[in-house]
Order: structure tokens, then sequence, then C-alpha cells
């Protein structure tokens, strides 16, 4: 009779961090998702900033088209990815902010640019654009700061004991974070010998 007793009280225990693991695991797993949300909701802000820009850029008789086409081709790549919060894998985290980074370096190439067009600098829309695309690459960052804080917080939680044998039964895998770009290290070369 005691070990009958011992054996549901070992039960009873299991059962009971398990059901606490997996609830906790579930909240930290929504939460990257909302997360996640929140990222892609401040990259779409910027997609959509992008059509104002390029039209008022395009009002610039003399500007580079190959500049407003490489902004637009990167615009329609970058939206074109779209991820599955439940399966945020690190290489999808990777090819998104891949497609992400190409249109970063567009614009910013767009904006070098600019440079050259004191008329368009001086363009109250276009300098209205530039504080709201600054604003919400701001917004971006903070974003997915918020996001790898999630995502450290549920795999901790996913390989801690013992809720890690809970992850393991009920198929939790880890989410991927987002990284630095390869040299973001180093700071760029500016030369402002090639501007009129």
């Amino acid at each position: 009779m005691k070990n009958i007793v011992r054996i549901l009280a070992l039960f009873f225990i299991a059962s009971s961090l398990s059901s606490c693991s997996y609830n906790s695991m579930i909240e930290k797993r929504e939460a990257v998702s909302k997360q996640w949300a929140n990222v892609e909701s401040s990259y779409q802000r910027r997609s959509d900033l992008i059509p104002n820009l390029v039209s008022t850029v395009k009002g610039e008789a003399n500007f580079e088209q190959q500049t407003l086409t490489d902004v637009i081709q990167a615009r329609a790549s970058a939206t074109s990815i779209k991820l599955d919060p439940s399966k945020l894998s690190p290489d999808d985290i990777k090819k998104f902010d891949q497609a992400q980074g190409q249109l970063t370096g567009s614009l910013s190439r767009l904006l070098v640019s600019v440079e050259k067009y004191p008329d368009l600098k001086s363009n109250e829309a276009f300098t209205g654009l530039m504080a709201q695309l600054e604003g919400t690459e701001n917004r971006i960052n903070t974003e997915r700061n918020r996001f790898n804080e999630a995502v450290n917080d549920y795999n901790t939680t996913i390989q801690k004991f013992p809720a890690n044998i809970t992850a393991r039964m009920f198929g939790f895998q880890e989410k991927g974070y987002f990284e630095s770009a390869p040299g973001s290290d180093k700071a760029p070369t500016v030369n402002f010998n090639n501007t009129k």
C-alpha cells in the first residue's frame, strides 16, 4: 500500500510540474509570436512609406532611375517573405533579415543620392517622409530587441530542467534570434568627395 501511495505521489508531483512548465511554455511561445507580429508591423510601416518616398523622389527630373528601381525591387523582395510565427527557426529569421537588409541598403543608397539634389532635400514632403522613415527605423530596432528578449526567455525556459522534458514531449523547439549582419561591427567608410 505504501508503494502505491508513493507512486501516486510521484505521479502527482511529476504531472503538476509538467503541467506548470507546459502552461508556462505556451505563454512564452505566444509572447514570442506577439512580439514577432510587432516586428512585422514595424517593417510593414517602413514598406508603406517607401512608395510615397519614391514618388516624391521621382519628381526630381534628373534623379538616378537605377537607384529608384533598386529600392522598388528590394521592397518587393522584402515584402514577399512571410514567416509562420510558430516556426521561427534561425534560418528563417536569417532569410527574413537578409531581405530586409537589402531594402535597408537600397534606401541608404537612395539617401546618399539625394545629397546631390538640394531642391529635393528642401522639399517639405520629402523631409516629412524622411522624419517618418527615421522614426520607423527606430521602432524596428526597438521591436527587434524586444523580440530577441522574448525569444531568450522562451528558449531559456524550454532548456531548463525539468521543463526540457516537457518541451521534448510536446515538441517545443528553439526560436531564432535577430543577429547583426556580418561586418556591422566595423564603421562604414564615408566619402564626400563625389557629392556636388
